[in-house]
């Protein structure tokens, strides 16, 4: 099945170069990958959403150091309470920590989903960039660079986006 894709992808491609010659279409690609992390733009969305992962972790680590010397303090006087104290004290224990695990799924799944709103607002502010630099340049067809399989280097235009994209977008902020 694999070859079969890529084969007809070969076709495709050829077929297309060919047709594109005659018609002097001009096709370029772009590491969009390396425009998104290398942009100040998407530097600054990386620094903020590092900052938020840091704070969780270093509120995580917290809990975890309470939730192990209070399970140490409840082991150290396992001896000395009775069954029902010892068991009461160990389902709340038990009661914290469900509650310690779903409000760190919570914070994590909340990083991942700013992290995906930043990834589109980042494109939606990129995307009229290289649309206005395709129409000045006369460029047909702009393809991502993880889609091709051979081209010439001097069809990338990643740097010049990047250049572009640093003119006109400083900083978006998350929030």
């Amino acid at each position: 099945m694999k070859y079969l894709v890529k084969f007809f992808v070969i076709i495709l491609i050829t077929f297309c170069f060919n047709t594109l010659k005659a018609e002097n279409i001009s096709i370029v690609y772009i590491n969009m990958d390396k425009v998104m992390n290398e942009t100040s733009a998407g530097k600054s969305l990386k620094v903020q959403l590092e900052k938020i992962h840091k704070e969780n972790i270093s509120e995580f680590a917290k809990i975890e150091e309470n939730l192990k010397t209070e399970e140490a303090s409840i082991v150290s006087q396992k001896n000395i309470l009775s069954s029902d104290e010892y068991n009461k004290k160990v389902n709340i224990l038990k009661e914290k920590i469900e509650k310690y695990k779903k409000n760190r799924k919570q914070k994590i799944d909340y990083v991942s989903k700013k992290k995906i709103e930043a990834t589109s607002k980042l494109l939606k502010e990129i995307n009229p960039i290289i649309a206005d630099y395709s129409t000045k340049k006369g460029i047909s067809i702009v393809l991502k660079k993880k889609d091709i399989v051979l081209a010439k280097t001097e069809l990338e235009i990643t740097d010049e986006i990047i250049a572009l994209v640093d003119t006109k977008i400083q900083k978006i902020d998350l929030n």
